[in-house]
């Protein structure tokens, strides 16, 4: 017994701009989706989210080629550098900073990714700390 599975795809859309063209045009229609079907769909629910906030989507593609979408918070990276008013990361993290963020910034981004399913469970503190060591990573100093 042959039985078809559902089909799972990975996308960062900027919120309000899905077009069918690449990245999400090819990604669907390799496996049978019309991609503007979820672009008005994507488009519709991230309306109230500033434009091009990178949005992850977790895209479920049944064998009838039905579909449905999660989206989750935007990268804890992207939201650090956005406090921190920089455009990219250092190049040599510990090394060079480029900005500085508070705890007061940190508490308000575990406060976003505390929405997603997978860190629901999580404490706040917990969340904290992880986004703390991301800014680390990307060359983000936090401060008191």
């Amino acid at each position: 017994m042959n039985a078809k599975k559902n089909v799972l795809v990975k996308l960062i859309v900027g919120a309000g701009q899905a077009a069918p063209a690449p990245p999400v045009g090819p990604a669907l229609g390799s496996k049978g989706v019309k991609a503007i079907d979820f672009c008005k769909e994507f488009n519709a629910r991230t309306a109230n989210l500033n434009p091009g906030t990178p949005i992850p989507c977790l895209l479920t593609i049944k064998p009838d080629r039905s579909f449905t979408f999660e989206m989750k918070s935007p990268p804890t990276s992207w939201l650090i550098l956005k406090a921190a008013g920089a455009s990219k990361g250092a190049d040599t993290p510990g090394l060079q900073s480029v900005g500085r963020i508070s705890l007061k910034h940190v508490y308000e981004i575990a406060k976003i990714k505390k929405t997603d399913e997978r860190h629901k469970q999580l404490e706040l503190k917990a969340i904290c700390q992880a986004i703390i060591s991301t800014a680390k990573a990307v060359g983000v100093e936090v401060v008191l």
